[in-house]
């Protein structure tokens, strides 16, 4: 994406601080205010001195001296704003892009967090958004700045010697010739950078997040041969930076002295022959420290240009990425929900090839009942779990909840009435009490145990030294299986759906634990519309229906004595 366009995009951002920003520019133009005024002071002392040394009276030196200490008083002051309420501004404009992309991110589907790395975006919504600080603060600042001492420089050195100061500012196209072709290269080298960073956060976090599974294996020695390839590739990128920077930076220092030369020289024939006064000569040497500082700061500061527009590019590249599945025009929420579930000439595939999970599936789930769906791996159980609370959108056919075309429903009005408890039980970190509200977030104390008291929860909390305040640790890594898992039925009672999704709920657990949780879950699928996956076909007898599914679809469906007499899938896989 270009410069010009990115810059058009962030522009808006400014919208909100647009006053801090005027008084930003207003304290930035007293500064350069009290630069350019001292050159001119030298000038007039200078001037006096060489007329008649008599005239450097000492109410004159100390009125110079007051003035020019006024001056600096107010610099000060603007420039303390400039360090302060200028960044500030830029880390609220950095707050409000992080939100954004957070909300941003929360609205994609599980197949976009099936095909991204975690650890990528993490760099993008923190390391990225970092140098969007200093960029959002610097960028109008110093871009206001340099060309306002540009222009001041230019007009005064014009009323020194017109010639002189055309031969001075031929030099500065040129220098920024050179600095923009380092500045090209930094930024390539800056987004390569980004991009291999990325890629160690994502390494690093898969690694820690499964040290468990390291240390059994004893593979230690292999996560660090990965981490050390990533580490290597992230050196050759930063090698790479390090040299266009460094071209960047000796380009600059190369023609700061070139300028220097040029005005001692220039300045200095036009002194002898008479073009220049002595004054004027001191004076411009000042300018032109002014105007190379200018310069500079302009030209470094594409170094953290350079840095900035890197992280603007890749924050709207996540911005850009559109989210698969959003609320239809004219969605509708749901209000009193019975729980009929019917899926007509249902087909999907997950798209990596041609191959279908479903084909013209269709099902009836009447409200209120009690249906276990089990099958081969791959047959496709967890992804109808998937399809009905719309985490991925079905190719053709239709859900219906109620006689609604899920797709017609609201998605939070279609979650707020799913219950879904799964294998893999995700504990946030913070205390259990907080990870039971997150069924119901403005959930009173009371409501979270009689939650917790519904699921069987409560006996183990109440064991607890500190109760429902128990830190459960990173992924709740503090708590057995069991007990996460009835920690998150506690969470699904207080949610109260009238649909509920059991995805093999208890197949991970011993079986005291099993016969805890089962317990528990019976009594949540109690009048509600359940729908249970299981490998465990113990755990299902007692099931209203149960379906059998096999790549072709729906292989058997009946009750277990019904499907027991028929002698065929369910009855093999029972006797196994």
């Amino acid at each position: 994406m270009k410069n010009s366009k990115l810059l058009k995009r962030f522009v808006p951002y400014y919208r909100n601080y647009w006053r801090i920003m005027l008084i930003d520019l207003l304290c930035a133009t007293l500064t350069i205010v009290c630069e350019v005024i001292f050159p001119l002071l030298v000038k007039d002392i200078t001037d006096r001195a060489i007329a008649n040394i008599a005239n450097l009276t000492v109410q004159y030196i100390l009125i110079i001296g007051a003035i020019y200490l006024g001056l600096r008083i107010v610099d000060t002051a603007s420039n303390y704003y400039m360090q302060y309420i200028g960044h500030y501004m830029g880390s609220k404009i950095e707050a409000d892009m992080r939100r954004e992309m957070f909300a941003h991110l929360q609205q994609m589907s599980h197949k976009y967090y099936n095909e991204t790395k975690i650890g990528q975006l993490m760099s993008r919504i923190t390391t990225d958004l970092f140098d969007v600080t200093e960029f959002a603060h610097h960028c109008p600042e110093e871009f206001y700045i340099a060309g306002l001492k540009i222009i001041v420089s230019f007009a005064i050195l014009c009323t020194f010697n017109v010639y002189m100061t055309l031969i001075i500012f031929a030099m500065i196209p040129i220098m920024l010739i050179f600095s923009t072709y380092f500045s090209k290269k930094m930024h390539a080298a800056f987004r390569a950078q980004r991009k291999s960073l990325g890629e160690i956060n994502s390494q690093v976090e898969d690694s820690l997040l499964g040290i468990r599974v390291v240390k059994s294996f004893a593979n230690e020695s292999v996560e660090q041969e990965k981490f050390e390839r990533g580490n290597k590739a992230f050196l050759k990128v930063r090698k790479t930076m390090y040299k266009a920077m460094s071209g960047f930076h000796s380009v600059t220092r190369f023609f700061d002295g070139l300028m220097y030369i040029v005005v001692v020289i220039a300045g200095g024939l036009f002194l002898a022959y008479g073009m220049l006064g002595i004054g004027e000569f001191s004076a411009s040497l000042l300018f032109v420290s002014t105007l190379l500082q200018s310069v500079r700061r302009l030209v470094e500061f594409t170094e953290q240009f350079g840095r900035g527009m890197t992280g603007v590019e890749r924050f709207f590249e996540i911005i850009d990425t559109p989210p698969e599945i959003v609320d239809n025009d004219g969605a509708i929420e749901l209000s009193n929900v019975n729980g009929d579930i019917t899926i007509r000439d249902l087909t999907f595939g997950y798209g990596d090839d041609d191959t279908k999970v479903f084909h013209n599936l269709n099902l009836e789930i009447p409200a209120g009942k009690n249906i276990a769906l089990i099958g081969a791996s791959g047959s496709g159980k967890t992804t109808l779990s998937n399809l009905i609370p719309r985490f991925f959108e079905v190719e053709s056919g239709e859900i219906l909840i109620d006689g609604v075309d899920i797709r017609n429903i609201k998605l939070k009005s279609l979650r707020k009435h799913i219950g879904i408890v799964q294998q893999d039980v995700y504990m946030f970190s913070g205390t259990i009490r907080e990870n039971i509200a997150y069924g119901k977030p403005n959930a009173t104390d009371e409501e979270i145990k009689q939650a917790a008291k519904a699921s069987g929860a409560d006996e183990f909390i109440e064991s607890l030294p500190k109760g429902y305040d128990t830190f459960v640790g990173e992924r709740g890594v503090k708590l057995s299986g069991g007990q996460k898992q009835r920690i998150s039925i506690a969470r699904v009672f207080l949610k109260n759906p009238p649909i509920l999704i059991l995805d093999e709920a208890t197949s991970a657990l011993d079986n005291e634990s099993e016969r805890l949780v089962q317990k528990s879950l019976e009594k949540l699928s109690a009048g509600r519309t359940s729908i249970i996956i299981a490998h465990r076909l113990s755990t299902i007898r007692g099931a209203d229906e149960i379906i059998v599914l096999d790549n072709d679809g729906i292989a058997e469906r009946g009750t277990h004595d019904e499907l027991i007499t028929k002698g065929g899938i369910y009855y093999k896989m029972l006797n196994v």
